[in-house]
């Protein structure tokens, strides 16, 4: 085995270990431009053609699967505890005005303090609202119409 071929497996196991620590989806495509500019190094093509095949597997590969790749498993992902209420609708157990720092909401049996998402809207007692987003312990909302 030359040294180009030797190169290309070193760099492949590199990669592929950083990929193993990060599993971020960040160096997986490069090392299938590693592994094809192996395969070339062991079939004696040149240099040249090696550092080629490299760029251009590298490149097809993330510009192709990678997105496909981020879509399966961002659907993996399931929310958990309080992360899990963005989006649910709750009621207002307390009327809810920002400028006055108070508010509470019913989510799910237990009672959240909450603020409006917009500073100036004061969400009465017995509305509707939908949970856009959590601040520290509180839930962001916005009344429902």
């Amino acid at each position: 085995m030359d040294m180009e071929a030797v190169f290309w497996l070193v760099l492949l196991v590199l990669l592929l270990i950083l990929e193993a620590a990060t599993l971020g989806l960040t160096t997986i495509w490069f090392a299938g431009g590693a592994l094809a500019a192996f395969a070339a190094a062991l079939a004696e093509a040149d240099l040249l053609v090696q550092v080629i095949l490299f760029l251009a597997v590298s490149v097809l590969l993330l510009v192709f699967t990678r997105p496909a790749a981020r879509r399966w498993l961002e659907q993996k992902k399931t929310r958990t505890n309080a992360g899990s209420l963005i989006g649910d609708t709750g009621v207002v157990t307390e009327s809810i005005d920002n400028l006055q720092s108070r508010g509470q909401v019913q989510v799910r049996g237990q009672i959240w303090t909450a603020r409006s998402v917009a500073d100036e809207v004061r969400i009465p007692e017995g509305s509707r609202v939908k949970i856009e987003q959590i601040s520290g312990v509180k839930l962001m909302v916005k009344e429902e119409r």
